[in-house]
This record gives structure tokens, sequence and C-alpha cells, in this order.
């Protein structure tokens, strides 16, 4: 006999065991990751009132990439553990979405690159540079974070990315950052320092194969737009 569920009745891992994980909504998903509440406040409030929090710049389970440990902490019923239980969800999401294209990759469109770091940067409050140093093949022999910062302040120094490229005998290089805002569009500074770095390049015969910006979803390749030969 098939067994009926009144889907309204049911807790988030009932719901789950009946329906599978499709049928959580996304405060019954992180209820169920979380386990349990507190004194002070069960999980599916805590659940709840930790989403209504993700309001800007991103939304819903994407803004737990925004929230500080602090902010969390003030929510009623969210002590450090759970806190940091709550980060440690969304730095995990990252890494699963950036586990299925790691080593042996080429790099040969701006696509495939933007893809491999999009879940890496996308979510990072803070704009970060990031130099991919390649072989003759476009394969990757470094991947260096060259400097971090905010969204007010530019952060590509052409002196740093080529000793870092010296440094790992890159034969060509590929430039990675992201707008914090979420909008890839190029800044004056982006278009202007694309444009050392493609002439240092030559001029060292470390060729700049690209500069990606990543945004929200989104990204622009100063490649595809036919600034960088």
């Amino acid at each position: 006999m098939t067994k009926k569920f009144n889907n309204e009745n049911l807790g988030p891992c009932e719901k789950f065991e009946a329906f599978g994980a499709e049928a959580l909504t996304e405060t019954e998903l992180l209820a169920v990751i979380l386990r349990s509440g507190s004194r002070e406040a069960g999980v599916m409030e805590i659940s709840e009132n930790i989403l209504k929090l993700c309001r800007y710049p991103r939304k819903n389970l994407k803004g737990i990439y925004d929230l500080s440990i602090g902010e969390l902490m003030d929510i009623r019923g969210v002590g450090k553990v759970k806190a940091i239980q709550i980060k440690c969800i969304g730095e995990l999401s990252k890494r699963i979405q950036g586990s299925g294209m790691d080593g042996g990759i080429e790099f040969k469109s701006p696509k495939m690159t933007a893809e491999y770091f999009m879940e890496k940067l996308r979510y990072d409050s803070r704009e970060t540079v990031v130099l991919l140093c390649l072989d003759t093949r476009g394969r990757r022999l470094s991947e260096s974070v060259i400097s971090i910062g905010n969204v007010r302040k530019s952060l590509i120094s052409p002196r740093e990315i080529f000793i870092e490229a010296l440094k790992n005998r890159a034969v060509n290089i590929i430039v990675v950052h992201n707008h914090p805002s979420g909008d890839p569009t190029p800044s004056e500074s982006d278009f202007k320092v694309t444009e050392n770095l493609e002439r240092l390049g030559r001029e060292m015969d470390i060729p700049l194969l690209d500069h990606i910006i990543i945004g929200d979803g989104k990204y622009t390749s100063f490649r595809d737009m036919g600034l960088i030969e």
C-alpha cells in the first residue's frame, strides 16, 4: 500500500524522506543542516531569521557569503558555534562548485577560465586579484592571489604580477579579478591596467592572454572584447 503524506505537516527531515531534497525550501534545507535549535529559538525560526538577514547585496542563501560571524550571532538562538557552522556551509558550497574543474584543465577559452573562477570569486565581498600562470599548452602552472582589497581601490599591480610570473616560469598569463558589486563592467582603471599588462607582457615575452572580470553569474573578457589579441 502506498503511504500518503500531508506535505504541510511534515518536518524538514520527514519531507526529505518523502519527496527528496529538491522538495525542501531554502529555510528547510538550512534547518536540516543546522539540525537543532536552542533554548531561545527553534531551528526553523533560526533558519528563517538567517535568510531574512540575507538581503544586500545578495538575497537568500547566496547572502550567507556576506554575513559576518558577528551579524549571525546577533540572531536569537545563534551562538558562536552555529555562526561558524553557517559560514562553513557557504564555504563548502563554494568548494563543491569549484571541485569539478581541477587539475589537467587547459585554459583555452575565456568561458572556460570564467567558469573555473566563477564560484571562487563571485561571492567575495572584497576585490581579489588572481594570477594564473600557464605552460605552452595552456595548463595551470600556478594560481596566486596577488592582492585583496575593497570595491573602491584598484589593486592590480603589474610589478607584482610579473614577479610572480617569472618565479613560476610562466609562458603565458591570465589575470582574473572580481567586482564585489556583481557587475563585471570594466572600469577606466581596468582598461588602463590591462593595456599596461599587455604591453609589459609583450616586452617580457610572457604574453597576457586575457583579463577576466568576474561578476555575479556573469563575466567580462578583454579577449572577447577584442582588446587583447
